[in-house]
Parts: structure tokens; C-alpha cells; sequence
């Protein structure tokens, strides 16, 4: 029988996990819709039914990669470069390698609309690389799961933001995650997956972590 619970999660002081109501609080995603080209009364596809060969293919991926760089640790070291150009509208067109994306402000801010936020795309990058990361050592690991969701809450004051105070800082206040796991493993089995994850997490380690920043300019003269 396979049981639906909610995993534990951390925070750095007592507060209360989930945001309070608002006008201006964002609320949890809705479940994804059904894809438009599934067939009419069938499920959207999930993790079930590909756990075994799934977890097969990811488990001799990670397992090659780790064993090349164990052997040659300069094989796994490298310098990854995105490019942001900003045009009319606040918007700004990203292109990391063959990766092209849309970054934008809403009009509240001056902004043409034309895309998602930094911040939408910053916190959606830490939860993909939470529920990936729950994906890949599930499989290492060996342990099933069915279902895999990560709620990502931001706290923030856009007083800090938009410079009007200087004991409010310009960042988030505060990161959760609520991560909801569907398994027929043991729960500690499960949170063994999710332990060693957050472990091994990138983002949960530059998200907790200070980072070396280093701004280098270039400034050119306009040619009108």
C-alpha cells in the first residue's frame, strides 16, 4: 500500500512555516494541468511505471560521472557563463549555450511584462534543483518514488528592494521549502533520499552559504 505524507524540512528559527495571508502573498502552485495531447480520461504521466528502468539509466549516469571525477577531478571542474542583454521594457534576453530565455518586470515596476521575474526564475531554480536532486539520488540510492513536489516560500520587503530603508535588506527575509513525497519505501528510506540530497544540493549550498562575488565592468563609448 503506498501512503502519502509530508516529509519534515528545517528553518533557521521558529516562525510559522507557511506565509501569512495577503493581498500581495503568492499562493502554492495548483496541480499541473493534464498535458493537451494526453488522451482523454488518462492521468497526467508522473514518475509511476518508469521507476525501475528509470532509475537504472540515472543510477549508471551518476555513477560513471562519479567514478570520472574521483579518477580525473579536472574533468568535472569548469566555468559555466549565462548572458544577460537588457533591452526596452526592463527585459532582458538570457542565452546560456543552445538556452534561450525571456526575463522581465511587471508594468507595477516599469516593466513591459514580457516575461517571468528574477525572482520567479531564481526560485524556481532552487526548486527544480531540490526535486531533481530527489530524482537522481532516489535512483543512486535505490528507493521508489512515485511523486515528487517542492513548494518554494520567499519572504521579502520591497522596502529594501527599492532602497527606502537601510535596515531592511535588499534579499528575501527568509527561504522555505515544503517538499511532498509519494512512496511505497519506508519513510526513513525516504528521508535518507531527501537528507543526502539537500547534502549534495547546489543550490541549497549557495542559497546557504556565502558565495565569493566579483563584479568586473567594461565601459565603452556610445558611438552617437
Amino acid at each position: 500500500m503506498r501512503h502519502r505524507r509530508a516529509t519534515r524540512f528545517r528553518r533557521p528559527h521558529a516562525r510559522s512555516f507557511f506565509p501569512p495571508a495577503g493581498p500581495q502573498q503568492s499562493q502554492p502552485p495548483p496541480d499541473p494541468p493534464a498535458r493537451p495531447d494526453a488522451p482523454a480520461g488518462r492521468p497526467t504521466p508522473s514518475l509511476r511505471g518508469c521507476s525501475v528502468n528509470g532509475h537504472e539509466v540515472i543510477r549508471t549516469a551518476l555513477e560513471r560521472n562519479a567514478k570520472a571525477v574521483s579518477l580525473r577531478p579536472a574533468v568535472g571542474q569548469g566555468t559555466a557563463v549565462s548572458r544577460a542583454r537588457l533591452r526596452e521594457g526592463l527585459t532582458c534576453d538570457v542565452q546560456e549555450g543552445d538556452w534561450k530565455l525571456v526575463v522581465g518586470m511587471p508594468q507595477s515596476m516599469g516593466g513591459a511584462n514580457e516575461g517571468p521575474t528574477p525572482g520567479v526564475f531564481g526560485r524556481a531554480a532552487f526548486g527544480t534543483c531540490l526535486a531533481i536532486s530527489y530524482g537522481l539520488w532516489a535512483a543512486r540510492l535505490g528507493v521508489p518514488l512515485e511523486s515528487v513536489e517542492v513548494d518554494v516560500y520567499a519572504d521579502y520587503d520591497a522596502r529594501g528592494e527599492l532602497g527606502v530603508s537601510s535596515e531592511v535588506r535588499p534579499g528575501y527575509l527568509e527561504i522555505r521549502y515544503l517538499v511532498r513525497i509519494e512512496s511505497s519505501a519506508p519513510e526513513g528510506e525516504v528521508l535518507r533520499v531527501l537528507d543526502t540530497a539537500d547534502k549534495y544540493s547546489t543550490f541549497v549550498d549557495v542559497f546557504s552559504n556565502g558565495v565569493p562575488l566579483r563584479r568586473e565592468v567594461q565601459i565603452s563609448a556610445s558611438a552617437g
